[in-house]
């Protein structure tokens, strides 16, 4: 459910999302036990056949989509699977559950490929409705806004602001923010500013060679999962001379928004979406809405 005018703010609500309010009583108990993201995280791996979805981003980056990769691909799935399964949207925050108001992936850049290059996150915010070719725009457009030299975004000044301040004011500064954050009156500018505020953290570890780690969440902030994919590899199916491309990924999950069965069905979709890249070329016939 977007922010529009089709929902009228309620008390409770916060600037980024609204406050859920007909959950299952166990979800709702469950975040005065489990009160931080350290203590209520699941740790997934696995790994999925890239062959079809390679020879899918091949034939894309020919039609006019040059640098169109794996990370457009990741994040065009996720799209499209909270389109369907919203409850992924959704985050802890003041020990009550919020359904986000729409989608904001975050991603680390490098602006330059060196030791020193200095590093910021962008924000990239979608709609439910939208196909890999409105995904991958939006993603190059923040992408290339992120490498200009200096601070180019939000989150650069507010981190620039933030260096300069002595450390024992900072320890105040950061605690007023979580005390803001908890009651839900953080101001939106702030929200947008904040590395840790959004639907999900991707990292493309596979762009620096390494494998994906089972990455934490933070604590601060409200993102509920954070995605890790690595380096491409080759096998050979047995009795077969059949060569398959695969990736490794790894997911941490708040275990607080959704329960067990539901985040089943999640790694379904992933695979489902993998054997069948096509689909993602145009928009969902329906999207769900989360409950109220």
């Amino acid at each position: 459910m977007k922010h529009t005018g089709k929902y009228r703010r309620r008390f409770g609500d916060r600037p980024d999302g609204r406050r859920i309010r007909t959950l299952d009583p166990f979800f709702s108990v469950a975040t005065y036990i489990m009160k931080k993201k350290s203590s209520s995280s699941n740790f997934f791996s696995s790994s999925v056949i890239v062959t079809e979805v390679d020879n899918y981003l091949r034939a894309k980056r020919r039609d006019n989509m040059p640098g169109l990769g794996l990370l457009h691909f990741f994040i065009a799935a996720y799209v499209r699977i909270v389109s369907q399964k919203p409850a992924l949207n959704r985050f802890v925050s003041g020990q009550k559950i919020f359904a986000r108001y729409d989608i904001v992936v975050n991603l680390t850049v490098k602006k330059e490929l060196t030791v020193d290059g200095q590093e910021t996150t962008i924000k990239v915010h979608f709609d439910p409705s939208d196909t890999i070719d409105i995904v991958y725009e939006k993603v190059q457009k923040a992408v290339q806004e992120a490498k200009r030299e200096g601070d180019s975004n939000k989150t650069d000044k507010a981190v620039r602001i933030l260096y300069f301040v002595p450390g024992l004011i900072l320890r105040l500064v950061v605690r007023l923010l979580e005390i803001m954050d908890f009651f839900g009156v953080m101001p939106r500018s702030l929200i947008e500013a904040s590395p840790f505020h959004g639907s999900i953290f991707i990292s493309d570890l596979g762009s620096i060679g390494l494998p994906p780690v089972n990455h934490h969440l933070y604590d601060f902030g409200n993102i509920p999962m954070f995605l890790c994919f690595g380096t491409k590899t080759r096998s050979t199916s047995d009795g077969s001379n059949t060569v398959s491309r695969s990736v490794s990924y790894t997911l941490t999950m708040d275990d607080r928004i959704c329960d067990g069965f539901y985040y089943a069905g999640v790694l379904k979709s992933i695979q489902k979406i993998f054997r069948n890249p096509r689909i993602l070329d145009t928009p969902p016939e329906t999207v769900v809405q989360d409950i109220e």
